[in-house]
């Protein structure tokens, strides 16, 4: 077996020409693939980026939220229910919002505002610069130093800025677990600073989060809130309510879906192509070693591991120059957001497996016909 794998391995590289082209068609293939997916799997990270950095591990919504950035207010008297719930920890309301900030300069710059709960801070991020006790000094706000902090002129400890005819001050500089997906700045404050500097409606809870005593308290949680009118999501379902909502609900999916599945079309056309070629080319080599008795087996085996070689070399490839092309960007645009998972791969694996599958079965059907009189006869 050794032998007939070294016989194929110097058929398949001898035509350098036909053997770059397979190689450059399947790269060329993955590398879409991977690259669509990736951009897709950063898109819906990020779109769960306040999900991820509060890391509550039950929010309470009113049941019409579809995201994370698009919070419908609740009244007051749902966090007082929600706190008498049996199995409830605690529970702590959090403010979520978009306002306009006027920097030192002049200019105005949308932001997001964070506002915690102001015995506990639940939720708050790591930081970098300052005291966190700071955020209940006068007029104090926490930046995030992410990609967006430039677009707020690189803030210090002390920088002022107006919001909403309020004056603001910069008291610390944190750092987040994941960026945002709309490259606006973050501002965190406490929940009542937040309620009074920014104009709001009636009311003012973007959303609860609850802490519950055990895992086995989660159903109970969730049953409550459901006869109270209102939604209990975990941190894994609300994420993966806002990744279906991207999905299924925006054309975001849909274009993502078409372009990998262009991209699978486009390797297998060229590698079935010219793997078909490459067959047909060293038809007489393959008939020769049926004459010198070589099974049908051994043959067929020979073009799979020809196939199988050719594509998994071409997928490793691939993902090589996906990622080095993500590094690059990024190194240029810092909240370039795509992402390479393991679910990325996986795809791009067993749709490479089925290219070398199809381009086999192609190769196979042709070895097998074939009869040495006819080779020799020719």
């Amino acid at each position: 077996m050794y032998g007939i794998l070294r016989i194929a391995y110097k058929l398949l590289v001898n035509d350098r020409g036909k053997f770059g082209a397979l190689l450059l068609g399947i790269t060329f293939a993955v590398f879409l693939m991977i690259q669509m997916t990736s951009i897709f799997a950063g898109v819906l990270n990020r779109s769960s980026a306040n999900v991820i950095n509060i890391g509550a591990k039950i929010w309470v919504m009113d049941p019409a939220v579809q995201t994370v950035a698009n919070s419908i207010p609740m009244p007051d008297y749902v966090l007082d229910e929600v706190r008498s719930i049996p199995g409830v920890k605690y529970a702590v309301p959090l403010y979520s919002g978009a306002a306009l900030a006027k920097l030192k300069d002049g200019t105005f710059q949308a932001v997001s505002v964070m506002g915690l709960d102001d015995s506990s801070l639940f939720g708050r991020p790591t930081m970098l610069e300052g005291n966190i006790q700071d955020i209940y000094a006068e007029n104090g706000f926490i930046v995030i130093n992410d990609a967006e902090f430039s677009k707020l002129e690189n803030p210090k400890l002390g920088t002022r800025f107006e919001i909403n005819d309020h004056e603001g001050v910069i008291v610390g500089i944190a750092q987040v677990a994941s960026s945002g997906l709309f490259g606006v700045p973050r501002l965190y404050t406490t929940y009542n600073r937040a309620r009074q500097y920014l104009p709001n409606a009636r009311f003012t809870i973007s959303y609860i989060l609850v802490e519950p005593k055990t895992e086995k308290d989660v159903m109970t949680i969730e049953s409550y809130v459901k006869k109270m009118g209102y939604l209990a999501l975990t941190k894994d379902e609300f994420m993966s309510k806002i990744s279906e909502f991207y999905t299924y609900k925006t054309g975001l999916g849909t274009s993502m879906l078409m372009m990998t599945a262009i991209s699978f079309i486009v390797g297998l056309s060229i590698s079935g192509q010219t793997f078909y070629t490459f067959i047909i080319e060293n038809l007489e080599k393959f008939g020769a070693l049926k004459a010198m008795g070589a099974r049908g087996s051994e043959l067929v085996f020979m073009i799979l591991f020809q196939a199988t070689f050719t594509a998994l070399t071409g997928f490793g490839l691939g993902i090589g120059l996906c990622a080095a092309m993500i590094l690059l960007v990024r190194q240029q645009i810092a909240d370039y957001a795509a992402i390479v998972t393991f679910g990325n791969i996986g795809l791009a694996f067993v749709m490479v497996l089925i290219i070398a599958g199809l381009s086999g079965y192609v190769g196979v059907r042709k070895v097998l016909k074939i009869e040495p009189f006819d080779i020799f006869r020719g």
